[in-house]
This record gives C-alpha cells, structure tokens and sequence, in this order.
C-alpha cells in the first residue's frame, strides 16, 4: 500500500564518519544499553507464553520459591533496575490494568520490535527514520484492523455471549466462562 501523500516516505539518513564524535558515540552506547535492557526482560517472560509456556522458578528476597508461567506475576516479582527495562514491567502492570489479559504478550511483542531496531541501528538507520516507519506501520495496521473487523449489535445477546466466552477462554477463570 502507498505511503499517504501527507508523509513523505522515511529515508535513511547517510552516516558521516566525521559526525561520530565521543557525545554520538555515548548516545549510541545509551540507546543500545536501553534496548538489550529492555529486551532481557522480553526474554526472561518470551518462554513462558501461551499454552505451552514453560515454567518459571522464582527465588524471592525472602528465600520463598515461587513456580509460576503466569507472566505478569513473573514480571511483578523480578527487581528490575534499569529504567527501560522497569517501562516494560510498567507496561505489563498497565495492560492488566486497561484489558486484564495479554500481560506477557505485549512485553514480548515490544522485545521483538526492540529487536528489529537494534538491526535498524545497527545497519545505520536513525532513530527518528525508525521511529516514523513505526507510525506509519501503526497506522497501516489500524486501517487493516478496521476493514476486517466485524459490528457488533449490542442487542445481539447470543453474539454477546460468544464473544465474552471467547475473551475468558484464556484465563485462569476458562474453565467457569460459561457460568458467567
């Protein structure tokens, strides 16, 4: 599909040897730590996602173990210093919060996309090219997302019903989605 005539389409910036004093050196140095931070944290919950999630043993402060493949709990139980990496507990804590599912996927779709950055950077990418493709990505996504989407009539109990089944089908409380 065609980049909307409004936004020009991103370009890679050229890279001049002489531009790569100390201080862009330190940035990159600071933007790569940021990432491979935050993509530790993705990692350490990746395995235990979806139905075959491995476990986890998580030894606490207090010496207590905790096995668990439950991500958001993993999350809430590490002591996580970095400031980038503690914006992923925040953002599983926030999913809770606003959708109560999907804890552990959005950690470990935002190490993926962390991911390919580090490729985009490293091949010479700026970050502000990468981050407008990210827009423009996004918005693309959402045009997608709306043409296939379904209306749902709100007087449409059955249809109701189903989807309130679906969306508890993976949670804890599955096995009693059909009493409530």
């Amino acid at each position: 599909p065609p980049i909307p005539a409004s936004r020009p389409p991103p370009l890679a910036m050229p890279i001049d040897p002489k531009s790569n004093t100390q201080g862009s050196a330190k940035a990159k140095d600071v933007r790569r730590s940021n990432i491979l931070a935050a993509k530790g944290v993705a990692d350490a919950v990746r395995t235990s996602l979806g139905p075959r999630g491995m476990d986890k043993m998580v030894k606490m402060a207090n010496g207590e173990v905790l096995i668990t493949n439950d991500g958001a709990t993993i999350l809430s139980k590490m002591r996580v210093e970095h400031p980038a990496a503690k914006m992923l507990v925040e953002l599983s804590k926030s999913q809770d919060i606003n959708a109560g599912d999907g804890t552990t996927g959005v950690v470990v779709v935002c190490g993926a996309l962390l991911n390919a950055c580090l490729g985009l950077l490293n091949v010479g990418l700026h970050p502000t090219v990468i981050s407008e493709a990210f827009e423009t990505s996004m918005l693309e996504a959402l045009t997608v997302l709306k043409a296939m989407s379904t209306p749902v009539d709100l007087a449409d109990r059955p249809a109701l019903l189903r989807a309130a089944s679906t969306s508890l089908n993976s949670k804890v409380v599955s096995q009693y989605s059909s009493l409530l």
